[in-house]
């Protein structure tokens, strides 16, 4: 229990830091990007329109719950559903957050390549969901589906998802830093907090009962990488998240493309998800948006493994290095002051400036 208790300490320090300089970036980019610009930019059909899509939904701070909402604004408002698709793809498969902590636990190699990985999936299955011919697909302003039956469980949660799409509208005369800090340290660190937790305990218990290699005799290859399409399709956790599960894995012996590809696969489908993008653009779209992602992660984790072999690149977690890269004090600083945040009536209590509305 010991060991248990102080791997998982070691998981949360090693994390704590970059996660907090994800979320005030990622708040930057929410207070400082108008919500119409977003309507502006992914107009339009074609490579063009996918590829600002993708652009533009790659940093934003939205998990798979969160985008849904903002896809089908947009998607109502005008978009493309090529361009909508790769929004979809493209927003929670990786973000500016889920880079840093990325980095933190597994290195530069897979901290870029994970966000380019992502990019690809977008692009390519956004381009081809412009060749699927759906009843729906010429249908702009669709009646059927609220945003409000989203993923989201609870009416507290669909507040959340919600405000994070409409949260510049009662948020204008306010100041955009002051926007900045109130969405990364109370909206966002609430929308991710409790499967961040998961995540951490989940690589910690990893590190104590599993050992070294015990899972690396199937934990190489397609085989492997074909169980994390089973493991991650229907499971719903955002991308911040599954990355200290990612690092528990990597730390079990599973091999870095099969892990590449529960990053990828996690974070951008869940079953709630996936029927209301088929209430939304047909059966059709929906088919290729997920054959789209599970090709593209699974030919992404086989290039990953292909470029480590011949280019003798290393991806371990440092997990296990804990406070060797950053100092000791300023790790346990941030992940006290995460602590506090985290914990709504403590952050209000100690932290007014939060409890203001958003």
């Amino acid at each position: 229990m010991i060991d248990l208790l102080n791997n998982i300490w070691m998981v949360y320090l090693e994390t704590a830091v970059w996660l907090i300089v994800g979320l005030i970036s990622a708040g930057l980019v929410k207070a400082y990007i108008p919500a119409d610009a977003m309507q502006r930019w992914l107009g339009g059909k074609g490579f063009a329109a996918v590829g600002r899509a993708a652009l533009f939904g790659a940093p934003l701070p939205l998990c798979s719950c969160g985008v849904l909402p903002a896809a089908l604004g947009l998607r109502r408002a005008g978009a493309s559903k090529e361009a909508t698709v790769s929004f979809l793809i493209s927003t929670p498969e990786t973000s500016i957050d889920s880079v840093a902590v990325t980095y933190a636990l597994m290195g530069p190699v897979m901290a870029v390549y994970r966000p380019i990985s992502a990019l690809v999936s977008a692009l390519a299955t956004g381009m081809a969901t412009a060749m699927v011919d759906d009843a729906k697909d010429d249908s702009h302003l669709l009646q059927r589906a609220e945003v409000s039956a989203s993923c989201c469980s609870s009416s507290a949660e669909e507040t959340s998802c919600c405000d994070s799409v409409n949260s510049n509208e009662s948020q204008k005369g306010d100041n955009k830093f002051k926007q900045a800090l109130r969405f990364a340290g109370a909206e966002l660190l609430d929308d991710i907090s409790k499967w961040l937790a998961f995540g951490i305990v989940f690589a910690g218990v990893m590190m104590t009962l599993i050992p070294d290699g015990w899972l690396a005799q199937w934990g190489q290859g397609l085989t492997a990488m074909l169980v994390m399409l089973l493991v991650g399709i229907p499971m719903y956790i955002c991308a911040v998240a599954s990355t200290p599960v990612a690092a528990g894995l990597l730390l079990a012996g599973v091999s870095p493309g099969a892990v590449l590809v529960f990053l990828l696969v996690g974070p951008a489908t869940n079953i709630a998800g996936l029927m209301l993008v088929k209430q939304e653009m047909g059966t059709r779209v929906t088919l290729v948006y997920v054959g789209g992602i599970a090709l593209c992660s699974v030919l992404m984790g086989l290039l990953l493994e292909w470029l480590m072999r011949t280019y003798d690149l290393q991806i371990e977690t440092t997990i296990q290095q804990s406070g060797t890269m950053l100092p000791y004090e300023l790790s346990v600083f941030s992940a006290l002051l995460l602590l506090l945040l985290i914990i709504p009536q403590i952050r209000n209590r100690l932290f007014p400036f939060f409890a203001k509305t958003i």
